[in-house]
């Protein structure tokens, strides 16, 4: 593996490790400061015409805000990530990673599970503090 694939899967499992830690701080720090992240509606909506960007452009302490709600408001019940391919540029400063993801939340005030299960592609460059994901897409089901 080179040192470009290499930084692809630390990038990876640093932001799971973020998640599972529960930890807003260590999320935001995986983000480039231009970063965006497209939605579809459900994880069924592949067609990017009915894709939305509910969070914005990358705002460090809007973004931390909002996860640190999610972190203070649900119990992490799964969350488990697999790493199904990765690919990255001749040059070596950019990449992605497809992953397949399983992760459940649950609400403190109701009980009520919300579910992220399927896949996601994430998208790295090379910067000049280091690794930073640039583009996320929205879960995603494949059968």
């Amino acid at each position: 593996m080179g040192d470009a694939t290499d930084a692809v899967i630390r990038m990876v499992n640093r932001e799971t490790e973020a998640w599972n830690r529960k930890d807003a701080a260590a999320l935001v720090a995986v983000f480039h400061r231009d970063m965006v992240w497209p939605w579809p509606p459900t994880s069924d909506d592949h067609d990017p015409m009915t894709w939305i960007m509910p969070m914005g452009r990358f705002d460090a302490g809007r973004w931390r805000g909002i996860w640190q709600n999610l972190f203070d408001t649900h119990d992490l019940i799964r969350n488990e990530r697999t790493i199904q391919r990765v690919e990255v540029t001749p040059e070596g400063d950019g990449g992605f990673a497809v992953v397949d993801i399983d992760t459940v939340w649950r609400r403190h005030a109701d009980e009520g599970e919300q579910a992220w299960t399927g896949r996601v592609c994430k998208v790295y460059a090379s910067c000049a503090d280091g690794w930073k994901l640039t583009m996320h897409t929205g879960v995603l089901r494949y059968t």
